[in-house]
C-alpha cells in the first residue's frame, strides 16, 4: 500500500455514493461507447507527420515492396530532420526527367523514417532501396548486424548490407543555449564544455538542459563525446576504455544533471515554439538547428551554438544504397542503381550544395566559403564556421554498441508512475491495446537503475503498485500487474495523479528523473481531490516531477489533461487504438 492513505476518497461518504448513483445511467451509456480514429501510415511518398508523434513516423508492419526488373524508381528512407530540405531536392531532381539507357525515367520517392527504424527495417525486407539516416553510425550498425547474421565463408569477407555512401551535408553536434545562458556559461570569452554544463546545473537548481536518448543520432553522438571527454581522448575509444570506472564515473556525473531525455531536436524545437524559454535553457542539437531557429525567430530570442571544448562529432547525412537480393527479396535493379548514382551526383551539384548551405548545413563541398555574403554563417556570432576546434573520431560499430549499452547504467535514473484509466469505458479493445502498450513501455526501459510504479484508477484508486526497480524480477512483476488489469467503474483521475505525486514527494529522490505518465479516455467524475489541490501540490513540491498526459480517443477531457501537463512541466499528447503502443514507446525514451 501507499505511504499515504489510499482511502482519502471515502471521506466523501454519502455524498460520493449519491454522486455515483446520479452517474449510473450516464456511466452505462458511456460504457457502451467505443470511439477511435484511424491513422494511416503512408510508406510510399513523403509521409504526413502525425501531430501525436511530433514528427515520428509510423512504420510498424511495413510490407516489403516489389518492383519491375527494369524499374528506375528509387525509394529512399530519410530521417525526419533532413526530410524537409531533401524533399525539395527530390522535387528538383525529378523535374529533370532524366532517362536510363533503355528509356526509363529516373524518379526518386521519399519515405520518412526514424533512423533506429531504418536499421531494423533494412535488416528485413525493406520497402526502400536506399536510405539517408542522419549519421553513418546507423549504416555501420546495419553492416555489423548483417554480418553477424550472415557469416562469411571460411576465410571470406563478411558481406555488407549497404554500399559506400555519398555524404552531401554535414553539421557538428553543439550545445544550443539561449544567449544569456551561453554568457553565464562563459561564452564568448571562454570555451564551454561538459564540465561547465555540469557546474551550472549543480549550482543553479533551475537550470534545465537536455540531450535526446541514444536512439537518436544527436543523443548518441553527444554520449560518445562524453565518453571521449571522460577518457581524455579525441580518438581511439575502445570498449575497454569506455568501461573504465573513471570514465563511467565522469559520464554518470554529467548525465546526473540532465533534466530529461526524449526525442530528437526537431521535437525540442517544436516545444520551444509552444512553451518558450521556460522549457529548457540548453539542449544538444545539430548546429543547423541553431541557424534555423535564429532565422525564424530573429535576434530577440537567439540561440547560441556552443562547441564542446573537449571535442565533438558530426552528423553526416549519408546517402547509401542497400544491397538487396537475398532469397525472398527483390533485388535492386540496374536502373535503380543508375538513379541512385545520378541522384548522388545531383546532391553534390553546386545548386544542391547551395541549397543545403541555405538550410544551415555545411555543404560537403569544402570549397564553398561559409563566411561569404549570403551565407547563414556570415554576419553572426551565434555560430562559428571555424569551430569545432577538435573533431572526435567515430569509433567502430562494436564500440558504439558497447557505449549504448553502458549508457543505461550511467544515465540519470528514473522514477516513473504509470497512471492508468481502467474505468468501464475502457472495456474491450481499448483495454487490450492499453495492456500491450504498457507492457511495451516497461519492456523498453533497460538497465536495472530505473523504477516504475502503477496507479490504476476507476471508481477511486483501484490499485496502487509502489515504485519497483526494473530488474528482471521487478519487470516480470509489473508485467503481471498489467496483464491483470480489468475495466470497470468511474473515472477518479485526479485522485490517481495525486497518489502518484504524493508518493514521489515521499520518496524524495532528487537524484532521479521523477515523472508521471497519465492516460485516460474519459472525463474526471469520481475524485475527492480537484485541480486546485493538485496545482498547490506541484507548486509546493520539494522534488520536481514532470507530467506527461495522454488523451486516449475522442472523449477524454483535453483541457484538464493539458492543464495537468502544464503544471507538471511535461507534454500533452493524443492517441487512439492504432497508435497507443507507439506513443508509450516514444515516451519510454524520455527515461
Amino acid at each position: 500500500m501507499s505511504r499515504s492513505s489510499q482511502n482519502r476518497r471515502n471521506k466523501k461518504g454519502g455524498t460520493k455514493a449519491s454522486k455515483r448513483r446520479s452517474w449510473l445511467i450516464i456511466g452505462l451509456v458511456f460504457g457502451l461507447i467505443f470511439t477511435g480514429c484511424a491513422v494511416t501510415s503512408v510508406l510510399v511518398g513523403r509521409q504526413v507527420l502525425d501531430a501525436i508523434f511530433q514528427r515520428e513516423a509510423i512504420t510498424e508492419n511495413a510490407a516489403a515492396l516489389t518492383w519491375a526488373a527494369d524499374s528506375a524508381d528509387l525509394t529512399v528512407a530519410v530521417s525526419p530532420v533532413m526530410a524537409p530540405i531533401l524533399a525539395q531536392r527530390v522535387d528538383a531532381f525529378n523535374s529533370l526527367s532524366q532517362r536510363t539507357t533503355d528509356g526509363q525515367t529516373m524518379q526518386v520517392v521519399l519515405t520518412e523514417l526514424a533512423p533506429e527504424k531504418m536499421v531494423e527495417t533494412s535488416l528485413g525486407q525493406p520497402p526502400f532501396q536506399a536510405l539517408v539516416p542522419d549519421s553513418s553510425l546507423w549504416l555501420n550498425q546495419i553492416d555489423q548486424r548483417w554480418a553477424a547474421d550472415h557469416p562469411a565463408d571460411s576465410g571470406g569477407i563478411a558481406p555488407r548490407r549497404v554500399g559506400d555512401p555519398t555524404r552531401f551535408a554535414i553539421s557538428p553536434i553543439v550545445l544550443a543555449a539561449w544567449e544569456d545562458t551561453a554568457r553565464s556559461l562563459g561564452w564568448p570569452d571562454a570555451p564551454v564544455g561538459w564540465a561547465e554544463i555540469q557546474r551550472k546545473a549543480i549550482s543553479d537548481p533551475n537550470f534545465k538542459w537536455n540531450h535526446p536518448n541514444t536512439q537518436h543520432a544527436t543523443g548518441l553522438l553527444a554520449t560518445l563525446a562524453e565518453f571521449y571527454a571522460g577518457a581524455g581522448l579525441t580518438r581511439g575509444l575502445t570498449a575497454e576504455i569506455a568501461n573504465q570506472q573513471s570514465v563511467l564515473d565522469y559520464v554518470r556525473d554529467v548525465e546526473a544533471t540532465v533534466r530529461f531525455y526524449g526525442e530528437g531536436e526537431d521535437v525540442i524545437v517544436q516545444r520551444l515554439d509552444e512553451e518558450g524559454r521556460d522549457f529548457l535553457d540548453a539542449f544538444v542539437a545539430q548546429e543547423q538547428t541553431v541557424i534555423r531557429w535564429n532565422e525564424s525567430h530573429g535576434s530577440r530570442d537567439r540561440l547560441i551554438a556552443l562547441y564542446p571544448k573537449e571535442g565533438t562529432l558530426w552528423t553526416d547525412h549519408p546517402l547509401a544504397l542497400l544491397e538487396l537480393g537475398e532469397p525472398g527479396e527483390t533485388a535492386v535493379t540496374d536502373n535503380q542503381r543508375r538513379t541512385f548514382a545520378a541522384f548522388g551526383e545531383f546532391l553534390l551539384s553546386s545548386e544542391s550544395q547551395g541549397a543545403f548551405l541555405a538550410a544551415g548545413y555545411r555543404p560537403a563541398d569544402v570549397g564553398i566559403d561559409l563566411s561569404a555574403s549570403g551565407s547563414p554563417f556570415a554576419g553572426t556570432d551565434a555560430v562559428d564556421p571555424s569551430q569545432p576546434k577538435t573533431t572526435l573520431q567515430i569509433p567502430s560499430a562494436q564500440v558504439v554498441e558497447v557505449v549504448q549499452n553502458v549508457w543505461y547504467y550511467t544515465k540519470r535514473p528514473t522514477n516513473v508512475y504509470l497512471v492508468v484509466d481502467t474505468s468501464g469505458s475502457m472495456a474491450g479493445e481499448k483495454m487490450d491495446r492499453t495492456r500491450t502498450a504498457l507492457q511495451s513501455f516497461v519492456s523498453q526501459i533497460q538497465g536495472d537503475r530505473d523504477k516504475v510504479g502503477i496507479v490504476e484508477f476507476g471508481s477511486g484508486v483501484k490499485r496502487f503498485e509502489p515504485l519497483r526497480t526494473l530488474n528482471d524480477g521487478g519487470r516480470n512483476q509489473m508485467l503481471d500487474v498489467i496483464a491483470g488489469m480489468e475495466a470497470d467503474g468511474y473515472t477518479a483521475l485526479l485522485d490517481a495523479v495525486w497518489q502518484a505525486q504524493d508518493d514521489l514527494q515521499t520518496v524524495a529522490d532528487g537524484e532521479a528523473i521523477n515523472a508521471i505518465v497519465v492516460m485516460t479516455d474519459g472525463q474526471e467524475n469520481d475524485s475527492y481531490r480537484d485541480m486546485a489541490d493538485l496545482r498547490r501540490s506541484f507548486e509546493d513540491s520539494r522534488t520536481p516531477v514532470v507530467v506527461f498526459t495522454i488523451a486516449f480517443g475522442n472523449d477524454a477531457d483535453d483541457d484538464l489533461l493539458e492543464e495537468l501537463a502544464r503544471i507538471g512541466g511535461g507534454q500533452f499528447r493524443r492517441a487512439d487504438e492504432t497508435d497507443i503502443e507507439e506513443l508509450y514507446r516514444i515516451l519510454s525514451t524520455y527515461f
